[in-house]
């Protein structure tokens, strides 16, 4: 999130950072990681990390300005334990019908 010192906050520019691995010591943050942030930044465009909120629409009881990249695809909710271990259990069958297939055969 950027502010512009000296002015009401009318707008609320936010960057999500999104990289396909973890930092640390071994791996730091480096210049190529932040070029799309450097480019965009400059003029404050929107991007599919990047957006807008209108400053009139944070909520002025809490002033929270945590926000979800609404120009993020929303990511599958994750199946139930009972629903993965009975996929499990069925690809475990139709191995064992397989290898007994096979084994029919030689």
């Amino acid at each position: 999130m950027f502010f512009e010192k000296g002015k009401p906050t009318k707008n609320v520019w936010y960057y999500q950072l999104n990289l396909d691995r973890n930092l640390g010591k071994t791996n730091a943050l480096n210049e190529k990681d932040l070029a799309d942030f450097v480019t965009l930044q400059q003029t404050f465009a929107e991007s599919e990390n990047s957006w807008n909120i209108d400053a009139s629409k944070i909520d002025q009881n809490t002033f929270d300005l945590s926000a979800k990249n609404p120009n993020r695809k929303e990511e599958a909710a994750l199946r139930q334990p009972q629903e993965i271990l009975s996929a499990m259990k069925a690809l475990d069958e139709e191995s064992t019908d397989i290898l007994n297939s096979i084994l029919e055969l030689i």
